[in-house]
């Protein structure tokens, strides 16, 4: 056979690139990925760590964006770049604006949409705001999902999508890892922190900024004071508005650093390297437990329960009293320390991008109009 090409648009960074080099590497698709130009230099920095070159760069991303600008640019750079391709495939990943502006540019055009990640839910568009959102519109124009879990494609069927449409995959997200974490490793951060019971921090989400966020480095800070052992690395968002609450709360401390956003591998080897994740990002959420590490969700919900129940993550919420207090019990309870380090990681085994692959290989088999008998695939990244 010999298939036309499938595409992917997206938000690469570690969870794309791995299903990237699969596309890549089968004889049946041809993939080509597209870029939005968004975090440029990191993003130049994880295609270089995985060896994978953009076919094209929309670029259209410029300080202070709203999400309607980027919503709009996105819709017209990439309208016009699958005007010319007409893939067969337009796959997106995960809940970003990115993605859900590319699934829109895709539907408008009846080019058929593959959704990686799908069918995470909290069915509160306001937590986490806008990734809740886009994700279920991504979902409502996609013609395949590919379900991290389980529950996932329960919520899908429950939604009314085909179940001839959903193939279980886990995520990919954990197929970077074996890409990434290596025993030789070194860091001026890590060096900082040796000798110290080390809490790799993230924060960023838009609903928390203002008060929320406030509390969340309060509780960090009010951990570092009261446990001399501890050290906090905080890789710091980009978001002035983040930058500027981190500064003020947590920027005086001696054992907090605040550092620049880290790469995936950098990324990767400091949550190996931990000893307790604090984070509200959702991907993280499925990383830390694959590396045995607990994690403490700061939002007040999550669309991955799976972990919850598993026992790898906890959610913590927002409130500084109760995030210190489930901080400070992993710091001084070692069997509940013990208990989420051991729990069984409920995300994937490391071979979701090539489930995903097999999937689209066998979706495409019967179709007898495909150019040349190859998939035409459109990464967004």
């Amino acid at each position: 056979m010999n298939w036309k090409h499938c595409g992917f648009v997206s938000n690469i960074w570690r969870i794309k690139c791995p299903l990237i080099l699969e596309l890549q590497k089968h004889e049946q698709i041809i993939s080509k990925v597209c870029l939005t130009g968004q975090h440029r230099e990191m993003l130049d920095q994880v295609m270089g760590l995985f060896g994978i070159r953009a076919d094209c760069n929309l670029d259209i991303m410029g300080e202070n964006q709203d999400l309607s600008q980027i919503t709009v640019n996105i819709l017209e750079g990439l309208g016009r770049f699958l005007d010319v391709e007409r893939p067969d495939l337009l796959l997106v990943h995960g809940d970003t604006s990115t993605s859900f502006s590319a699934a829109l540019a895709g539907f408008y055009r009846r080019i058929p949409v593959g959704h990686v990640e799908a069918g995470l839910r909290t069915y509160n568009l306001d937590s986490p705001y806008p990734e809740e959102f886009n994700r279920q519109a991504v979902d409502l124009v996609s013609d395949l999902y590919f379900a991290p879990t389980e529950l996932a494609r329960k919520r899908l069927l429950e939604e009314g999508k085909d179940p001839g449409h959903i193939f279980v995959t886990g995520n990919t997200v954990i197929d970077a890892l074996k890409n990434t974490v290596t025993d030789i490793y070194s860091s001026e951060h890590l060096d900082w922190a040796e000798g110290s019971r080390l809490i790799l921090f993230t924060a960023h989400r838009r609903e928390s900024i203002g008060e929320p966020m406030r509390h969340i480095f309060h509780a960090a800070r009010r951990i570092v004071q009261d446990f001399p052992d501890v050290k906090l690395l905080y890789p710091i968002h980009k978001n002035p508005k983040v930058r500027e609450i981190a500064c003020d709360i947590l920027g005086v401390e001696e054992r907090i650093r605040l550092i620049e956003p880290l790469d995936i591998y950098d990324f990767h080897n400091f949550m190996v390297r931990s000893f307790l994740i604090m984070t509200d990002s959702g991907g993280i959420q499925e990383e830390a437990p694959a590396l045995g590490k607990p994690v403490l969700v700061m939002r007040d919900t999550t669309e991955r329960p799976e972990g919850m129940e598993a026992g790898t993550l906890k959610l913590a919420g927002t409130r500084e009293d109760v995030i210190y207090r489930e901080v400070k019990r992993l710091l001084t309870d070692e069997k509940s320390y013990q208990a989420m380090c051991h729990a069984a990681n409920p995300y994937g085994d490391g071979h979701a991008s090539e489930r995903i692959v097999e999937a689209v290989v066998r979706w495409f088999s019967e179709d007898k109009t495909l150019y040349g008998g190859k998939v035409n695939v459109l990464a967004e990244a």
